[in-house]
């Protein structure tokens, strides 16, 4: 015998009201009744949302500068930097007269993220040279199908009367971050062209 504290199991056979499972039933009522007069732990989203943490990370948003040009060049950088790969990107290069709608000479003409895939690590956001994508304090929406959660340009892309802020993302730590070239993923293609050059 391991401990001196055994005890005598007795079988006794059920009263006929333990029997109907009444005495369980009114006990398990009680608990709920007690619940409806407690503070709720649950809120009516999207109607009320709690407060998020600053360094909360949510759905993307591809950026454009102040005349409404979209600042992604469609380099591939963030998503050589996903580990999931989440991100992929067909880059076309900007023809004449399209200079409001694209920043540089080359462009994403199919930028895509799939939201099932992705961990929402920031690491991204910190590859891009071009201050081009972020994440956002915005919550991606369910959703009964797959292929929904296959975000493109028509939702990743801010518009000029709907700006998204992400101030909180760039704070001066993360741009004093960026420039340092001793991480691969904050080098631009010219870092790489002159780093290339100086080899030889």
């Amino acid at each position: 015998m391991l401990t001196n504290k055994s005890k005598q199991v007795v079988k006794r056979e059920m009263t006929l009201m333990e029997k109907a499972y009444l005495p369980a039933i009114f006990s398990g009522m009680i608990i709920t009744f007690k619940h409806i007069f407690m503070k709720k732990a649950t809120v009516r989203y999207p109607e009320q949302t709690r407060p998020f943490a600053p360094v909360y990370r949510g759905q993307h948003v591809l950026k454009i500068d102040e005349a409404g040009a979209e600042r992604c060049t469609a380099c591939g950088l963030c998503a050589v930097a996903c580990p999931a790969e989440a991100i992929t990107m067909v880059a076309a290069e900007r023809q004449k007269g399209e200079e409001h709608l694209y920043r540089e000479e080359k462009y994403a003409s199919t930028y895509e993220i799939n939201m099932l895939r992705c961990i929402f690590c920031g690491l991204c956001e910190e590859a891009c040279p071009k201050e081009a994508i972020f994440l956002t304090d915005r919550i991606v929406p369910s959703s009964f199908e797959r292929d929904e959660f296959v975000y493109g340009k028509d939702k990743l892309v801010e518009t000029v009367a709907n700006p998204v802020d992400v101030t909180k993302r760039q704070t001066p730590a993360v741009l004093e971050f960026k420039k340092d070239k001793k991480h691969k993923h904050n080098l631009t293609f010219l870092d790489k062209v002159t780093k290339t050059f100086s080899r030889h």
